[in-house]
């Protein structure tokens, strides 16, 4: 049981009705929405920490080197 103001009730309705879906079809997708639009922004803080733990430059350096002592280890 959820409670909603009257302005609430009348957008809700209108919506309803110029889609034809029911209230709860619509309740349900908006917190859908929301917990999408949470996940997402979760992932986002994880790879900008990500970044801001190791930065592009020492990434960058540790490919180079890896690259570097992977072509030296090849039997040419």
């Amino acid at each position: 049981m959820v409670q909603l103001n009257e302005t609430l009730l009348e957008v809700l309705d209108q919506r309803a009705t110029a889609t034809g879906r029911s209230r709860s079809d619509l309740i349900r997708e908006a917190i859908e929405q929301h917990y999408k639009e949470d996940f997402e922004a979760a992932i986002d803080r994880a790879m900008v920490d990500g970044y801001t733990r190791i930065p592009d430059d020492e990434v960058d350096a540790f490919h180079e080197d890896l690259a570097r002592r992977s072509i030296a280890e090849e039997p040419w």
